[in-house]
């Protein structure tokens, strides 16, 4: 631009009337000359920084062995090493999220997650587990861009046989040796690469009495194997059982192992146990009886599953199950290897702590489980306000046709306060699914929540005493006051239920600073400063096995009939959507303490001037009723009985209606040029053509009609579809009769 107006100065100096306004224009041209090569000097350097960052980066990741790929800053890639190439093809040009799509089921979640982390410090990185094993993606940011690097921790794992005594190797479903531990190195006294050279006798059967090769001869063995999904199968050499374990020679080697054993007789009943057995069990070296006894949850009746694998019945692989006379939650993952010798056959069971990959497995369906709910809630809920819209709309109908003396007034009433009472209940499904559209405010929360402390009075009753206690420096906040509201209410009757025969309720509200990031309950609190409302109870506390589980939907510590269950599940989404954390600290028998963190609101030049953007005065308000005049509406609803109703009440309201069944049927209307339209009021949501997509091409030729949007669905079902449609509003159903012409009103005047 400079380089432009340059040029045009100085052609405009050859036509210049006097020397004065010719030297005028050449020094305007060597300025704007100047400054266009310093400003094209600048950028140059810029993307020469550039370049040279990114070549030093792909220098760093070429021949690195996991997959990696650098970003620019608008995060399309432009750089990958082999490795990302062989694994996930050519993905230059493409977004971080849609290359690693088939590793991460969830990753466009994963890659925000991290950008938003590196915004705040040079590098982050996330475990994920996947259905396909465990990844873990790392981002660095570096200048002009980022460096994301995916390593498969499933590799890793592969190589536990090190840490472990007992020969082992991991062979292929081709017979090839992939790794041995040393252990097994120690035996053969060679690296063998196919099973033959270390069992010449094959096909291998597990648990048969085997001969290995051994550095100094053959040595009798029963082979353990372990499968993997991938086809992988872990052969452990046991040393051979010919006596009963307790008079054999192998029994002290069964006993010194650093593996968990167990050998399990032909009825099913525990012979020996080594020691890491007896510890994974919580059992006693004298301990016998049925393997029943000591695990369970395993799925299917554990006396079945012994005598089948003893019956040769079902093929050979580890299952899952809980230790069952361990006081603590303990997996463990059992394999069990048929034994044939002098006694008859038996079982081998090698036994690994299953614990922590137990966890991980039901963290990971808990997140699957919650999402499904999160979404279901949001489907019934947009069907169910359309229903409501309609229930509610006609009952506002009809309600302007009786008077309180008439005897169907009372009945319509009930009618109109039940739906208002199911539209509640959508809204806490909604905010559970953290899809409620908000209505955030700057408030200060030592007036708000004094003011409701009369309310709160009146809901704890007279058996419980309320106690209120703010910071004098608190700051304010900005969130749906509204909504806010409702949070502590249903925390302070919660505490109320706690406390059958009494006790006190305190509400506390205080400034927090957070010098550093803080990690609780696996969430992450960014470092800041945060406004926290505590809500204290004496009641019964909350046993620690079902503390983790408070805010899932329709789970309740209450008796049958007390309560939905929805109530701390709406509250933790409310209180997510606007920005926060909450978390629960609670003891059997000393009380329960909520506590939530709300990031503190820094005033800015708009807060200020917000009261001046809006006349309220009377002269405004006599300015907008002189100026209001019946309009033509284009409603356009898929839902008959939602049109039905809007239709009427916006004729009662003096409105000229054109309706229309869907969006192909509202553009065929206005291909009419003769028609004069001033508002469309369309649903978002409909077969066919959506709402925005609509009301774009109709604007087109009628650039100055006015818009607004209606759905079930929360105001992001938008999703930026409507940015390029100015002065659209949008209305949240269920709505009511006033609710609607009051919009259609202020949309017009």
């Amino acid at each position: 631009m400079l380089l432009v107006f340059g040029l045009v100065t100085g052609v405009s100096t050859l036509f210049a009337p006097g020397p004065e306004v010719r030297f005028g224009l050449m020094a305007v041209t060597g300025g704007c000359l100047s400054a266009a090569v310093l400003v094209a000097l600048r950028d140059g350097w810029r993307m020469w920084r550039a370049r040279s960052t990114f070549r030093s980066a792909m220098e760093l990741i070429e021949h690195d062995p996991s997959p990696c790929l650098c970003t620019d800053d608008t995060g399309a890639i432009l750089l990958q090493n082999d490795a990302a190439e062989r694994r996930f093809g050519d993905r230059r040009g493409a977004s971080v999220a849609r290359a690693i799509g088939s590793v991460l089921p969830n990753a466009a979640a994963v890659v925000f997650r991290q950008e938003t982390a590196i915004g705040r410090r040079p590098s982050s990185h996330e475990v994920v587990v996947t259905p396909r094993g465990t990844v873990r993606l790392a981002a660095h940011r570096m200048r002009g861009g980022v460096i994301w690097r995916l390593d498969d921790l499933a590799d890793a794992h592969a190589r536990h046989g090190e840490s472990i005594g007992l020969p082992m190797m991991v062979v292929s479903s081709h017979d090839t040796v992939l790794s041995m531990n040393a252990a097994m190195r120690d035996v053969l006294g060679r690296r063998a690469t196919d099973l033959e050279d270390v069992f010449p006798e094959q096909p291998l059967v597990a648990g048969r009495r085997s001969s290995l090769q051994g550095a100094d001869g053959k040595i009798e063995v029963i082979p353990i194997v372990v499968r993997a999904k991938d086809g992988r199968r872990e052969v452990y050499a046991v040393p051979g059982l010919s006596e009963p374990p307790a008079a054999s020679v192998a029994a002290r080697a069964f006993e010194s192992l650093p593996v968990a054993l167990l050998h399990i007789g032909a009825e099913g009943e525990l012979l020996a146990s080594n020691q890491n057995a007896q510890t994974l069990l919580g059992i006693s070296a004298e301990a016998s009886g049925p393997l029943s006894q000591f695990v369970e949850n395993l799925g299917r009746p554990v006396n079945d599953w012994v005598a089948d694998t003893l019956a040769e019945r079902i093929p050979n692989r580890a299952e899952v199950a809980r230790a069952k006379l361990r006081k603590d939650e303990t997996f463990l993952q059992i394999s069990l290897s048929r034994i044939v010798d002098g006694t008859g056959p038996s079982l081998l069971a090698v036994l690994h702590d299953a614990t922590e990959l137990k966890t991980l497995e039901q963290q990971f369906v808990q997140s699957q489980k919650m999402q499904a709910i999160g979404e279901l809630a949001g489907g019934v809920a947009h069907d169910f306000n359309n229903l409501l819209t309609a229930i509610t709309g006609h009952c506002d109908l009809l309600l302007l046709r009786h008077d309180q003396g008439d005897q169907d007034y009372a009945d319509l009433v009930q009618i109109n306060q039940n739906a208002n009472r199911a539209a509640s209940l959508v809204g806490q499904l909604l905010a559970f699914s953290r899809k409620q559209t908000l209505e955030p405010e700057v408030i200060d929360l030592r007036d708000s929540v004094g003011e409701l402390t009369h309310l709160l009075n009146r809901l704890v009753g007279e058996r419980i005493t309320l106690s209120l206690s703010n910071d004098p420096a608190l700051t304010p906040i900005r969130a749906d006051r509204r909504q806010l509201d409702q949070v502590i209410m249903n925390l302070v009757v919660n505490a109320r239920d706690a406390m059958p025969e009494g006790g006190e309720v305190r509400v506390e509200t205080r400034m927090v600073h957070l010098s550093e990031v803080m990690r609780r309950d696996q969430a992450v609190v960014p470092a800041g400063s945060y406004v926290t409302i505590r809500v204290r109870d004496q009641g019964q506390g909350i046993p620690a096995d079902k503390l983790n589980r408070i805010f899932e939907p329709f789970f309740t510590t209450k008796r049958a009939g007390e309560g939905t269950g929805l109530g701390l599940s709406m509250a933790y989404g409310i209180i997510k959507q606007t920005g926060g954390y909450i978390f629960v600290d609670s003891a059997v028998g000393a009380g329960t303490t909520f506590t939530i963190y709300i990031p503190a609101h820094e005033a800015t030049a708009e807060d200020d001037d917000a009261s001046d953007m809006i006349d309220v005065t009377p002269k405004a308000s006599a300015a907008l009723s002189d100026d209001r005049r019946p309009g033509v509406v284009l409603l356009v609803e898929d839902e008959a009985p939602v049109r039905a109703f809007a239709s009427r009440a916006l004729r009662l309201r003096g409105y000229t209606v054109i309706e229309a069944g869907s969006a192909e049927e509202a553009l065929e209307t206005l291909e009419d040029a003769d028609l004069a339209v001033d508002l469309f009021v369309t649903d978002v949501i409909m077969p066919g053509l959506d709402g925005p997509t609509w009301v774009r091409q109709a604007l087109k030729d009628r650039p100055e009609t006015k818009v607004v949007f209606v759905s079930g669905y929360a105001e992001d079902a938008l999703d930026g579809k409507s940015e390029d449609i100015p002065g659209s509003v949008f209305l949240p159903k269920p709505f009511s009769l006033t609710d609607l012409t009051d919009t259609v009103r202020r949309q017009l005047h």
